[in-house]
């Protein structure tokens, strides 16, 4: 059987590079396998398990399924899922003009142009795994996922390298928070993702009910969960939503970067951090997704 291809068109900027360069941050991920030039993905399609091959191909994306069947209908769930992950029907051009105006940003455009804005498209990997970074280190909370997901996900082993796809919430609803202790989850989180996941499974809550809301009201819904704080509905908005405004204004690594960047010694208060976020209103999570890519080698 001959190889499957999707193309997926892509409107400038995009640099894939850019983007292969924030996917491969962790050795530690296990929610693909990424090279210098490709990323391996597993699609969970409708419990058929297929393994898609993602590089750069004029004008954007090709995705290849090797000797695999896939349907019309597949083909348009994939493209979907690559869509949301790397934001690709964003005007990010509107940004970039923005950026070049900023002196902050400027420096970060000009040498991360094209970078999309990774997201999470499965709205309970992005609950989950906001709630497993909160309050510990990036590379521990990779160290839980990479466990979570070995247990509780499915797997699929090709030319020797297992590929994984995200627990369901139907398979974490049916747990105890003690099944998640032995993987040194805190108590609270174990009640936390799996709450989550039993209102997901029950119809409660949804990323469909929510698309058709508007930012305030997604926040406050979010905020309604167990465990969910502002940090954690910000960044669920960011990177599951597409919110271009969303803004983790208490995010540790955003005063991080800040602090490099204006070369302050003393801590920002939140104040001073949302009056930097005036300057790029209405682009407050991509300036928030550049600075945290500048962290990586500087600080």
């Amino acid at each position: 059987m001959k190889p499957t291809q999707l193309m997926i068109t892509v409107d400038p900027p995009f640099d894939f590079h850019q983007c292969l360069t924030f996917l491969r941050r962790s050795e530690t991920e296990v929610m693909h396998v990424a090279t210098d030039d490709a990323v391996w993905k597993l699609f969970d399609m409708n419990g058929r398990l297929r393994l898609g091959e993602i590089k750069a191909a004029a004008p954007g994306l090709v995705v290849t399924f090797e000797e695999e069947e896939i349907t019309n209908e597949d083909k348009a769930d994939v493209e979907r899922y690559v869509r949301e992950w790397f934001d690709l029907d964003q005007d990010v051009a509107s940004f970039e003009r923005l950026a070049e105006t900023h002196d902050l940003l400027r420096p970060l455009v000009r040498e991360y142009g094209g970078l999309r804005l990774i997201g999470f498209p499965d709205l309970f990997e992005a609950l989950a795994w906001g709630i497993i970074g909160q309050q510990i280190t990036l590379s521990f909370a990779y160290t839980l996922k990479r466990r979570f997901v070995e247990r509780y996900g499915q797997s699929r082993e090709v030319d020797g390298v297992t590929h994984w796809t995200f627990p369901r919430p139907e398979s974490v609803a049916v747990l105890s928070p003690g099944d998640l202790r032995d993987m040194q989850f805190s108590v609270r989180k174990a009640e936390y993702i799996i709450g989550i996941a039993r209102e997901m499974t029950a119809g409660t809550l949804s990323k469909q009910q929510l698309r058709s809301c508007s930012p305030e009201q997604i926040q406050r819904r979010l905020l309604e969960l167990r465990g969910v704080g502002e940090w954690t509905a910000d960044y669920v908005r960011m990177k599951c939503f597409q919110d271009k405004t969303a803004f983790p204004v208490a995010d540790a690594g955003l005063h991080q970067a800040l602090k490099y960047h204006l070369e302050r010694n003393d801590k920002l208060t939140l104040e001073e951090v949302r009056a930097i976020g005036e300057s790029f209103a209405g682009w407050e999570a991509y300036a928030t997704f550049y600075l945290w890519r500048s962290l990586y080698g500087n600080v």
